[in-house]
């Protein structure tokens, strides 16, 4: 357990939120189960950034899932991180492209997809999905599967 604390340093403090795009904040923990391909699964229903051109404000849902290695995304630094996003000006696929990329820097995931469910602006909803599979592995072919067979 003193491992695991010395990893994690947000747990059991009082929250700051930051007010802008924040990838520091952005922990991870030892898989204990690095040997087994297993989902995790995180929804944040109240992701809000701003658009780059208007600074009105964007909705989403962002839904992340991925398959750990060694390391996983502790979820109060991603609940953080998603949050310091309410101030970031980028265009909805480019929200979802930092995150991933965020997290594949972070976890060196086996397999990650992210998917953001933005609400209608303009009269027109945006749903960007983007995947990443470690090359030269089965998770490689996975990633090139999941994305051509998207609706």
């Amino acid at each position: 357990m003193t491992e695991l604390k010395e990893q994690l340093s947000l747990l059991g403090r009082k929250t700051e939120y930051k007010q802008d795009y924040a990838p520091e904040v952005l922990e991870a923990f030892d898989n204990k189960h690095p040997d087994r391909d297993y989902w995790v699964r995180f929804n944040c229903p109240e992701f809000t950034s701003l658009c780059p051109i208007t600074g009105q404000p964007d909705f989403a849902e962002i839904r992340i899932s991925y398959i750990p290695d060694i390391k996983m995304v502790e979820s109060k630094s991603l609940k953080l991180y998603l949050f310091s996003f309410r101030n970031h000006g980028a265009f909805h696929e480019d929200c979802v492209n930092i995150i991933l990329n965020d997290l594949v820097r972070l976890m060196n995931p086996k397999y990650i997809e992210v998917t953001g469910i933005f609400t209608p602006r303009g009269g027109i909803s945006i749903y960007p999905y983007a995947n990443y599979g470690r090359p030269g592995t089965k998770y490689e072919r996975m990633a090139e599967a999941r994305l051509m067979n998207r609706e």
